[in-house]
């Protein structure tokens, strides 16, 4: 079974215009990811870390990425297949709320 990490984008604007049945079924989608073992979570504030030649680590507030939407959430996934992955994805809360999510293949580092 591959891994893939998925990034979900989106705001309350979107998910507050979402159907609450259609958020229902993507919440209770998520709740059976996380049963199953998926891990996930909800982005907070991020910090960039820095540690140029190893010579000492700097850190600093804030996202290095910028988006059309904010970063809400990640997870990590197992699925067969990329084509696999993709529909989990589009089941979750940031998919069906316009929003969107990205969906990373993971590979085996050596």
């Amino acid at each position: 079974m591959a891994r893939f990490v998925t990034i979900g984008y989106g705001d309350q604007e979107g998910y507050d215009s979402t159907d609450a049945a259609v958020l229902d079924e993507a919440h209770a989608h998520d709740v059976r990811l996380r049963e199953a073992g998926t891990v996930m979570g909800i982005a907070d504030s991020p910090v960039q870390v820095r540690n140029r030649d190893g010579a000492g680590m700097t850190v600093q507030s804030g996202a290095f990425l910028s988006s059309a939407l904010p970063v809400a959430g990640f997870a990590i996934i197992e699925a067969e297949t990329l084509e696999e992955a993709t529909q989990i994805a589009s089941r979750t809360p940031c998919a069906v709320a316009q929003g969107v999510v990205e969906v990373w293949p993971l590979r085996e580092t050596p």
